[in-house]
């Protein structure tokens, strides 16, 4: 910029781009402009998610790292990443649902996705078929020629039923309607597109991130075309992914198997300690062996059953808010998958948009209490949870 006045070479500072080497880790791309040397360059960039960088609302480095890994991860050919899980969730129902089409989703739900799919129905008339998920016939006596999507979640939240994704993929198998699967629960145990799904969604936020320090969601997708079709809506939508987001996500991806595997170890050991526990009715785990998708669980997620349990208390509602208020080591807080274990009451958090009858079809009682577990040793998660069921009466 030799020759130019002080507030111009201001203004236009040098951009130093790697010359003889590489990053070794993905580097923050925070700003958000690409400048082009030819305007037919220009307009190319605008034509799909995987066109060269112009505008951050429309693709990122950084951004597209994390979806490039996540699409790996997956088994998938693109991916998404959004500014939260209910961002990816509602990028994909928006852009492939239109008035008057029906959906076949499962009842156990998180409790967004299913004030989502309400809020659908009342404004734009999209009629919604809830199933239990437990027999594939379910999903074929609901079809219809109006049917557009099948929506599950791989562990549901907070029952942890389990779907046996085969075979639901297999019920529309043939027809138009595309099966979209929450995988939050269960990253690295199980890749719903090997399992014949087109959408997959998380929510960043938990394990994939796994540190509680950022939100985000990503969508993955199977083929191409649904990708392409779902980007040109995300980009009106505009739940793009921050770029310093996007790298904390891409920092914990490194470590999320090992994560994983641990606190689904911790898990099974919490639940089996729970289940033996004369305050505990039931417990909702499907590494136990008499939960009621375990033979599922052990085809679908091999190599364990994930992070999270639900057990139910003898004392109803007050036995659950009062153990969640004992608990000292364990968080009260409303999020999972983190290296820090958390408790909550879904009844009045998570799942409040509910009623008592959709709350009683979902499995979801009074007393249900939905536990994280975290990285910390099992022997001191025990500790703090049996001082506070005792508390609890």
């Amino acid at each position: 910029m030799t020759g130019h006045h002080p507030q111009t070479r201001a203004v236009h500072p040098p951009v130093i781009s790697p010359v003889g080497s590489r990053p070794l880790g993905v580097p923050i791309y925070q700003g958000h402009l690409f400048a082009f040397d030819s305007a037919d360059a220009l307009a190319t960039a605008f034509q799909g998610p995987d066109e060269a960088f112009f505008y951050g609302r429309m693709g990122n480095p950084t951004v597209r790292s994390l979806e490039h890994a996540v699409a790996e991860l997956e088994g998938g050919t693109g991916a998404l990443a959004t500014a939260s899980g209910m961002g990816a969730i509602s990028a994909v129902l928006l852009a492939l649902l239109r008035s008057g089409d029906h959906v076949i989703a499962q009842t156990a739900l998180y409790g967004g996705t299913y004030a989502l799919f309400q809020d659908l129905a009342e404004r734009w008339g999209v009629e919604v078929t809830y199933i239990p998920g437990d027999d594939p016939a379910e999903v074929q006596e609901a079809l219809r020629p109006s049917t557009r999507l099948l929506y599950l979640e791989t562990i549901a939240n907070p029952t942890t039923h389990v779907t046996d994704l085969p075979a639901f993929t297999a019920a529309v198998r043939g027809t138009d309607v595309l099966t979209v699967v929450d995988n939050t629960f269960a990253p690295i145990l199980c890749r719903p597109v090997d399992h014949g799904v087109d959408v997959v969604v998380h929510s960043t936020t938990k394990y994939l991130s796994g540190h509680g320090d950022v939100v985000g969601g990503i969508a993955v997708f199977a083929d191409p075309a649904t990708h392409q079709r779902v980007w040109k809506h995300f980009l009106e939508l505009g739940p793009v992914a921050d770029p310093f987001a996007a790298w904390l996500t891409v920092r914990g991806l490194a470590t999320m198997p090992m994560r994983v595997a641990r606190q689904s170890a911790s898990t099974l050991d919490i639940a089996g300690r729970l289940a033996a526990h004369p305050s505990v009715s039931r417990v909702h785990y499907p590494g136990l062996s008499d939960h009621p998708q375990h033979e599922v669980a052990r085809r679908l997620l091999p190599d364990g059953a994930g992070g999270v349990l639900a057990f139910e208390l003898t004392g109803g509602r007050d036995a659950g808010g009062a153990f969640s208020e004992a608990v000292r080591l364990i968080g009260l807080g409303p999020s999972l998958g983190a290296v820090a274990s958390l408790v909550m009451h879904p009844a009045s958090t998570s799942h409040r948009q509910m009623d008592a009858a959709s709350l009683a079809a979902a499995g979801i009682g009074e007393g249900t209490v939905r536990l994280s577990i975290g990285l910390e040793d099992p022997d001191d998660l025990w500790a703090d949870i049996e001082q506070a069921l005792a508390k609890a009466g």
